[in-house]
């Protein structure tokens, strides 16, 4: 069976479940989970029988190809998505309409409402979100490929570093390799931060030059075809003082601990605490402000997370980020950031980029 149309079946049984005759996907990342479809302005109705795509005219062609066999509403130019909208809904005929709170507007909402009243509006969250959680195989490798990605292009850019090279520099010339490789493009705006600005977890780069400071954290990932990576490494470009030491050695253990839990039946409050506890127990429990990792898939940030408090349990084919990080105001911080897929005997850690201290020096 065609995977888009398992994920279909499967999120079918959530929307029976949650005792409503039909599903309007709005979040145009789930329509791509759910149907193949790579462009944007479509939503997909999931309801008992079957599936809609709501589109227009520019992408009938590029539906076609990558939805084969998806029955397709197109709208007329002229005509909005809402009144595409009321026109399916209203043939199709259904009472019990769920929507996704999370994506769709109040003022969408209340619209429909006013147009179909006789149709009741059910807010869900997270139906889909949490499909896409477990992921299978062919999502999986392309996880493998962005990973691959991400990892090549740093390894030019750490071999061509330079001192006088700016923040800014690092980050274009890294998102460049990234697409030089293979890649769309970067997951997400590079985080590069010299000295005391890797103290700011989301450092914007700057103009300031890497070799003024004796640590750089960079902070990137590849977007394949569809999936992301995300890795976080600090690289040594000036003195080994005590103190960077300590707490590069400081971070590496709590991560190290994390990953080594990371396995079914344990939660992400689990694997977090692990963490938190190592670097509290070294006496910087209150520059760890953030959680421990977050789930990575067709967005760089997705459940599950691993943070305080947050009883979602790890299930085989889960791939989360582990990134424990010190950040010491004014003079720096420390985060080690690599993609782990939790396996059914435990897990596999996707990334390979070096870490050791002595690894991370720059000659």
């Amino acid at each position: 069976m065609d995977h888009h149309q398992a994920r279909r079946d499967q999120l079918r049984r959530a929307v029976k479940k949650a005792e409503a005759e039909a599903l309007l996907v709005t979040d145009f990342t789930n329509v791509t989970y759910l149907t193949g479809f790579t462009g944007d302005d479509s939503y997909v109705l999931i309801h008992r029988s079957g599936e809609i795509i709501l589109s227009d005219p520019r992408y009938t062609t590029q539906l076609g190809e990558e939805c084969p066999g998806v029955e397709l509403h197109i709208r007329r130019p002229g005509v909005s998505i809402f009144q595409a909208v009321i026109k399916v809904l209203g043939a199709a005929g259904i009472r019990r309409l769920a929507v996704e709170a999370d994506s769709m507007t109040v003022g969408l909402r209340d619209r429909i409402a006013a147009k179909l009243p006789k149709s009741e509006i059910l807010p869900t969250s997270g139906l889909v979100e949490k499909l896409r959680q477990i992921k299978d195989n062919e999502e999986i490798d392309q996880i493998r490929q962005a990973v691959w990605y991400a990892e090549k292009a740093f390894g030019v850019l750490r071999a061509t570093l330079r001192p006088e090279k700016t923040e800014k520099q690092v980050a274009d010339e890294l998102e460049h390799q990234l697409r030089l490789f293979g890649a769309k493009g970067s997951s997400f705006p590079s985080i590069v931060a010299a000295g005391p600005r890797a103290a700011l977890p989301h450092a914007t780069p700057g103009g300031g030059q890497i070799g003024e400071s004796d640590l750089l954290l960079i902070d990137w990932g590849a977007r394949g075809r569809l999936y992301n990576s995300d890795l976080t490494r600090v690289l040594v470009t000036g003195k080994m003082s005590p103190k960077l030491q300590r707490v590069y050695r400081v971070v590496l253990d709590a991560q190290t601990r994390a990953i080594a839990a990371v396995r079914p039946g344990v939660t992400g409050h689990d694997v977090d605490h692990i963490a938190r506890e190592t670097i509290a127990r070294a006496g910087f429990g209150r520059y760890f402000g953030h959680g421990l990792g977050h789930g990575l898939g067709l967005a760089v940030h997705e459940g599950p997370r691993l943070a305080a408090k947050n009883p979602t349990v790890l299930k085989p084919g889960m791939v989360v980020t582990v990134e424990p990080g010190i950040y010491l105001p004014g003079w720096g911080g420390i985060r080690i950031e690599d993609d782990v897929l939790v396996t059914r005997t435990g897990h596999e850690v996707l990334t390979s980029v070096p870490k050791k201290l002595e690894e991370a020096i720059v000659g």
